[in-house]
């Protein structure tokens, strides 16, 4: 590698950073993610062209430091990030650099080589837009240009297949993520269990609701915020989850406000009291929530129907939409839970809750059980 290759090399990045600077003072998101992906495009071509090897990364950011006092954001780290990030997204090159400094590079969109990518269908599904080079241009600036950095970087290395991560990229844009609730909602597999909830919305609420009823629950939520052990009741993990609300709503989805544990309802001369009591904004529905630590009984559901007719008689407003129930278990058997919900007429919907926190094999049987360390402690 010559010498003046390379320091003309650190000088044009040197340059184009101050330039970003100056035209937005605080790198706002769009304008700090048009200059990670040109530096990216830069890393990547260069290496590959001048075969530069690994360790000319870590020095180039050792350089940009010293050449920018203070300089944030362009570590090792984020330099191979931002490599990822260009190599990921290359098919976008033309509008994502045109899009950064016009007189960096000006170049037409390759709308043939775009229109043979496996991110076309995607692409058109989300703008509707019939001319290419303008549903390139519309999807850059109102998609990829939308999220931050960090979110970019977490979609790309958790989400292989494109339509599971535009559908998180979708999600992070429409409800304002953070980062930590985008991996939270990857890791308890939204897009796979989103809409997967055994119900009976379509015979029980009006059209307009039924999909975005099915749509507002899941076949399974993860509830790795608490401990729960194998002889934790239903009040046992409803204290917990009170607890922890916060963390279960964030499992539950958007729009959930959560309105108390153990309503308490009057019907007739008796008493009932639901364990978990919530408001769903877009459906404008009453959600009450039953917990059972074991598996789902269709006894459950008759209970669950007498609550809901409760609920819609002395608690739902005149404007709001029929009231829904979820029985949450840790075991179902679908083909019962069919069956059980079949002649009722309020809407009701079975998932199953887990926990991810197991002890790995390989450490199996080098730890007392859950028994022995109880009675050590």
């Amino acid at each position: 590698m010559q010498q003046q290759e390379y320091f003309e090399f650190i000088s044009e990045i040197k340059n184009v950073i101050v330039k970003s600077r100056y035209k937005a003072a605080s790198l706002a998101n769009r304008e700090m993610l048009l200059l990670y992906y040109y530096t990216g495009s830069k890393l990547s071509g260069k290496i590959k062209k001048s075969n530069w090897g690994a360790k000319i990364v870590r020095n180039i950011s050792d350089d940009l430091q010293k050449e920018l006092s203070g300089l944030r954001g362009f570590s090792y780290r984020n330099l191979q990030k931002m490599k990822q990030f260009y190599e990921e997204y290359e098919i976008f090159k033309d509008v994502l650099l045109s899009a950064m400094n016009h007189e960096i590079i000006i170049v037409p969109l390759a709308t043939a080589q775009f229109a043979n990518s496996e991110f076309m269908p995607l692409l058109t599904a989300q703008t509707g837009e019939k001319e290419l080079s303008r549903q390139i241009e519309r999807f850059a600036e109102n998609r990829l240009l939308k999220i931050g950095f960090t979110h970019h970087i977490t979609l790309i290395n958790k989400c292989k297949d494109l339509k599971e991560r535009f559908f998180y990229l979708q999600k992070t844009i429409e409800h304002q993520w953070s980062n930590s609730t985008l991996e939270y909602n990857i890791n308890s597999q939204l897009y796979d269990l989103k809409g997967k909830i055994i119900n009976n919305f379509d015979k029980t609420l009006p059209k307009n609701l039924q999909k975005h009823a099915t749509d507002a629950f899941k076949g399974e939520y993860l509830l790795d915020f608490i401990n729960i052990d194998e002889e934790d009741n239903e009040r046992i993990i409803e204290n917990k989850i009170v607890v922890n609300i916060k963390e279960f709503i964030m499992s539950l989805g958007n729009d959930f406000s959560f309105i108390g544990n153990q309503h308490r309802m009057i019907v007739g001369e008796e008493e009932f009291f639901i364990d978990l009591l919530f408001f769903h904004r877009t459906l404008q529905s009453l959600v009450a929530i039953e917990l059972k630590s074991g598996k789902f009984k269709a006894e459950y559901a008759g209970k669950m129907n007498l609550y809901l007719s409760a609920l819609d008689e002395y608690l739902k407003k005149e404007h709001e939409n029929p009231s829904i129930g979820i029985i949450l278990c840790k075991e179902k058997d679908d083909k019962v839970v069919e069956f059980a919900f079949r002649d009722f007429n309020k809407a009701m919907g079975v998932a199953k809750f887990k926990t991810t926190r197991k002890i790995p094999k390989k450490y199996k049987g080098m730890l007392p059980d859950t028994d022995i360390l109880k009675k050590l402690l």
